[in-house]
């Protein structure tokens, strides 16, 4: 886990650097999976892939990638001090149409009774080709 200077001013969970995540695409910037700021949780774009572990998730299968981006989006809220009914904004980033409904079904489950604004975008790729689906979350806390 990357260290988090002194000056930072909001609450940043689970930082890490991308030349872990992403050591074939030499990179190096510090980021973090979610950030507190205020009563706002901005969660970064979950994708199928293991928190803790980094093991992608169900390769091929969209509804299955779907189901680990939604269990981590509720971990990662969990650990934020929110819950799923705390969240406003959902971008939905899909690499095809044709996964669309077997991803929003899943989604949809997970999202029961929270009512959130709701985007979905057709994106050329993702981060790893493996990746079809992506979340990203902004919820607020009470």
């Amino acid at each position: 886990m990357t260290a988090q200077p002194q000056q930072l001013t909001h609450r940043r969970i689970r930082p890490f650097n991308t030349r872990d995540t992403y050591p074939e695409q030499d990179l190096d910037n510090d980021l973090c999976q979610a950030v507190v700021a205020g009563k706002t949780v901005y969660l970064r774009g979950q994708v199928p892939q293991d928190l803790d572990t980094r093991e992608n998730v169900a390769v091929g299968d969209a509804a299955g990638q779907a189901e680990k981006v939604a269990q981590n989006i509720r971990l990662l809220l969990t650990e934020a001090g929110a819950e799923m009914r705390h969240i406003c904004k959902v971008t939905v980033y899909l690499t095809d149409i044709r996964y669309r409904a077997a991803v929003y079904r899943v989604l949809g489950q997970h999202f029961r009774g929270v009512f959130p604004v709701f985007t979905g975008l057709v994106v050329v790729a993702l981060a790893r080709p493996e990746w079809l689906v992506e979340v990203d979350v902004i919820a607020e806390l009470d």
